[in-house]
């Protein structure tokens, strides 16, 4: 068993307001000792669901099999195969992997049922990059690399999107953020390609109906605009139909993310990728608050 640094903050009990964020979604073992932002000790959260940081490859292993179950079999990605059942990139190695469990499943430790990883911007700099690197052009971001963070790989198992599972991880994720100053977090959240009872691949009008919408009201100001390296072709698309985006992209418009241009095309997700970036700045100030709510924390500049 491979041990991660030991953990350096305990969690306190820090929830998103109920609202915050909707309950279904999609889209690193530490090489050192050096890191010191990687919280955090178990805490109970709600019901009988708890949250904890990966602190050694077996924990880590079990975020990849749910990953697996979620983006693999339920819908349909085409994965590299590293270890059978498992879904592994190159990033995984350098990611804080947060972890919900289900503490009444009857494995050991509790079965785990959702996941985040977040790659901060020490291991950024090590692994040479973000996964959002290899999708889009951020030349605009490299002013708010130093405390910016990737959020990426966020699933819920299907049995427990009813919305306590994403409070719990908003929950560890918004103390993260408050206790070692950071700002900003970057990400690419997905638009699927297939549509319900389409068994062809789809032209990807929904994601440019979703596109259209957002950056009329959403999209960030141009100095921090980047640019897609497989661009969907939004523009011969027909944008006009009256759909809403996924749950993932709604509640993160909600907290006052903006997204940063058009999507691009993942074909191995079968997915329409929009660039993402919320800042600690942007956020309403009723959701303000839990981010600056951890003991010692220090409200961090825009």
């Amino acid at each position: 068993m491979k041990e991660l640094p030991n953990p350096t903050f305990a969690l306190s009990p820090v929830t998103m307001p109920q609202d915050a964020m909707s309950p279904v979604l999609r889209g690193s073992l530490c090489p050192s000792g050096q890191t010191v932002i990687s919280s955090v000790i178990q805490r109970p959260a709600v019901g009988k669901i708890s949250v904890s940081w990966a602190r050694h490859q077996d924990e880590v292993r079990a975020a990849q099999r749910l990953r697996y179950q979620v983006f693999a079999v339920e819908m349909g990605a085409t994965l590299p195969i590293t270890v059978p059942d498992h879904d592994i990139d190159l990033f995984d190695d350098y990611c804080e992997h947060l972890l919900v469990r289900d503490e009444s499943s009857g494995d050991a430790g509790g079965e785990v049922i959702g996941t985040y990883r977040v790659l901060t911007p020490s291991q950024a700099k090590r692994a040479g990059g973000t996964y959002s690197d290899t999708e889009f052009d951020l030349t605009r971001l490299r002013g708010l690399r130093a405390r910016m963070v990737e959020l990426g790989r966020s699933c819920v198992h299907m049995d427990h999107r009813s919305g306590g599972v994403i409070l719990a991880l908003w929950g560890a994720l918004a103390e993260f953020m408050a206790r070692n100053q950071l700002d900003t977090m970057i990400g690419c959240a997905s638009i699927p390609m297939q549509t319900a009872g389409d068994n062809t691949c789809s032209s990807g009008q929904a994601a440019a109906s979703i596109w259209r919408q957002v950056r009329q009201t959403h999209l960030a100001p141009i100095e921090y605009h980047v640019t897609p390296r497989l661009a969907l072709p939004v523009d011969r698309l027909d944008d006009s139909l009256n759909i809403e985006p996924p749950a993932l992209i709604r509640g993160y418009l909600r907290l006052g993310a903006k997204v940063l241009g058009a999507p691009a095309w993942d074909p191995d997700f079968n997915s329409a990728d929009l660039p993402m970036m919320m800042r600690i700045a942007d956020l309403p100030p009723r959701y303000l608050k839990h981010f600056i709510a951890a003991p010692d924390a220090k409200p961090v500049a825009a």
